[in-house]
Parts: structure tokens; C-alpha cells; sequence
């Protein structure tokens, strides 16, 4: 399979929190040629490695859930109400179409909303959690339950991945499976470059990150690495309505985002940034306050401490259907992960005071 027929088909395919099976499936296929072994842990979340037999260890991680929605309760009118699983918009959910995923298979339906005719200039509802809800067709609550939807079924928008004016990926779960394609390309390079290795590289695609950091938790334990390098996104701060001053001025097209933060270690980051400047990869600046709010922080703070760095992707509109990131900052994203890989000697001392 090459990288884009992977990204497809691996961006399209549904994989909410909890859920992340086949999703999981699909990335172990394309990773496999590339890798020496790879296991899963009881919870899906997926490991590739390189050098399984060396001492020192070093992980590249991504996140392979998305946000979706659980049935909550199904009305006696055959309309279902929901609740998060992960952090959805209520804000865009009116007139999207979904996937109910059911033991019988996938259910269509819809978020329906009023006519624009019927509501009340100046004072008519936004949406919010409590009055949103979807449409199957049905015209009662056991016309719901013969389809094979009962309270708990997990809910997914239905959108694909499309390309704007050929500079752009854009579509649903962005965030973060392009991390999961970005890190088997990294595989993928080394083993075609033929490149050797000192030390074990395990490329980790977690689950459960959206609902905090579990998959994340969970690897890092049974890995115990020695160094951790986590890709996920962050906000394109240039589109209308976000503040800089708030959240960082980073743009989509010119490169990785790399953060400052007390679970960052900064000689780690050093290292990263001197392989960035020493082959030309463009990248960018952020400070986190307090956390990350990516798996970095999972990694960072477990076992008795390991150094880890965040790369991030600058994603438009996030935890919509239509997050938008650049090609070239993917590119980037990968080429960076690579060199530092390449050029890492595990003899390094991350001690702060020796």
C-alpha cells in the first residue's frame, strides 16, 4: 500500500475513543513491513518496533482516537439524545450526518435542528447538550431499537478527508491519526534509507487520549523508554477568531510547532531543535502553562520520569469535521522525527545536576 492510499484509508476509517479497533488494524497492516515486531496491549493501543532486543529505548507516539458521541436516551418520538465521548462540539452537530456504529453494523442518521422559519429572530436557541439530537427515520423508541441502537452505541460524524487547493489536508480526526501516518512514516523511511539504529525504537499509537492520556498511561508503563517523542496537534492561531495573545501565534505552512513546558525537558528539546536547525526543517515555538494536554505529559510523568518533547502539527478548526493542516508541515513533521532518530546517541546524559 503506498503512504497515500494508507492515509485515506486510514483518516477515513472510524476509530472513537474506546472504539479504536479498526482503526488499529489498518495502521499495524502498513507498519509491519517497515518493523521488526510489534504488539498490542489489553486496551488496542498498537507498538511497532525496531530493534526489539536493544537495552535503551525510545519511543515516537501519536494518538490514534477521535472525538464521537454515545446514544444517551432514545425519546418515545424515536429521537436519540446524546453525550460526549471525548470533547465534541454541540456547536456544529445540527444538519451533520452520522454513523451509529451497532452490533448489526452502521446506522445512518442525522442531527436534525428547526426551520430557520419557525425560530425567532434575536431569541431563537443555540445548540447545546441538552437539546441536539438525531434522526434515524424512526417514529417511536422501539422503531430505534429494531435498527440495533440501544443507549451506549457509539456516534460518529460522517465526513471523509478532501484536499484544498492542493496545499491542504482537511477532514475529520485530524486530530490525531495524522500523527499515527506521520510516525509509520518514520518507520517506513528508515527502513527503506536503511538506516541502523542503536538503540530500540518503539512507534506507538495510543488510544483513549481524548478522554486523558489513558492509552498514553497505560504503554508507557509496560514499555518503561528512556527517552519519549509525542506528535499531536495544535491551533492554527491565524484563522478568524482565535486570539494570539491567548494561545500563541503559530500558522499552518510553516512548520512544526515545538513547545516549552514543564514536562518538556528542555535538553531534549535542545536536541530537537539542533536537529531541525542542522537540516534546514522550519519550525516554530509555543509555551504550554502548567500541561501539555497531550500524551507528552503521560510519558513524562511516568515510571520514575522520562525525558519527552511534543512536536505538533499546526491544525485549523479543531474537533470539527473539517480539520485543516498543511502537506508540507506533515511532511516536516516527519522529516524531523526522522533526523532526530537518525542522529540520536543514546549515551546522552538528561540529567539536569549531576
Amino acid at each position: 500500500m503506498d503512504a497515500k492510499e494508507f492515509l485515506y484509508k486510514y483518516l477515513n476509517n472510524a476509530s472513537p475513543t474506546g472504539f479504536e479497533a479498526s482503526g488499529q488494524q489498518i495502521w499495524l497492516d502498513y507498519i509491519k513491513p517497515y518493523v521488526d515486531s510489534h504488539f498490542t496491549d489489553s486496551y488496542g493501543t498498537a507498538v511497532a518496533v525496531i530493534n526489539p532486543d536493544a537495552e535503551f529505548k525510545v519511543v515516537i507516539e501519536a494518538h490514534a482516537d477521535e472525538i464521537s458521541w454515545f446514544v444517551n436516551y432514545i425519546n418515545s418520538d424515536g429521537y436519540i439524545y446524546v453525550t460526549r465521548n471525548g470533547g465534541s462540539d454541540h456547536m456544529i452537530a445540527p444538519s451533520m450526518r452520522v454513523n451509529i456504529h451497532t452490533d448489526k453494523g452502521i446506522v445512518p442518521g442525522v442531527f436534525g435542528w428547526p426551520a430557520i422559519h419557525v425560530r425567532k429572530s434575536g431569541k431563537e436557541d443555540s445548540p447545546t447538550m441538552e437539546n441536539i439530537f438525531i434522526d434515524v427515520g424512526a417514529r417511536s423508541k422501539e422503531d430505534v431499537e429494531k435498527l440495533g441502537i440501544h443507549v451506549g452505541c457509539v456516534i460518529t460524524f460522517k465526513d471523509e478527508l478532501l484536499e484544498l487547493n492542493d496545499k491542504f489536508y482537511s477532514g475529520r480526526a485530524l486530530d490525531n491519526r495524522i500523527g499515527g501516518y506521520m510516525i509509520a512514516q518514520v518507520a517506513r523511511k528508515l527502513k527503506e534509507s536503511g538506516d541502523k539504529l542503536p538503540f530500540g525504537l518503539y512507534v506507538v499509537n495510543s488510544v483513549q487520549e481524548e478522554i486523558g492520556l489513558r492509552g498514553a498511561q497505560m504503554i508507557a508503563e509496560k514499555i518503561q523508554p528512556n527517552v519519549a517523542i509525542i506528535t499531536d496537534v495544535c491551533h492554527d492561531t491565524t484563522a478568524p477568531m482565535y486570539n494570539k495573545i491567548k494561545s500563541g501565534d503559530q500558522v499552518a505552512g510553516k512548520g512544526p510547532v515545538l513547545t516549552y513546558g514543564a514536562s518538556v525537558h528542555k535538553k531534549l528539546l535542545d536536541l530537537i531543535i539542533d536537529s531541525a536547525k542542522k537540516n534546514d526543517i522550519p519550525f516554530q515555538r509555543s509555551a504550554a502553562s502548567r500541561v501539555t494536554g497531550t500524551d507528552t505529559d503521560a510519558f513524562a510523568y511516568s515510571n520514575d520520569g522520562v525525558p519527552s518533547a511534543l512536536i505538533s502539527l499546526p491544525l485549523k478548526y479543531m474537533h470539527t469535521t473539517v480539520e485543516t493542516a498543511s502537506k508540507d508541515d506533515i511532511e516536516q513533521v516527519i522529516n524531523l522525527m526522522y533526523t532526530f532518530v537518525k542522529e540520536f546517541d543514546p549515551s546522552f546524559d538528561f540529567k539536569y545536576v549531576s
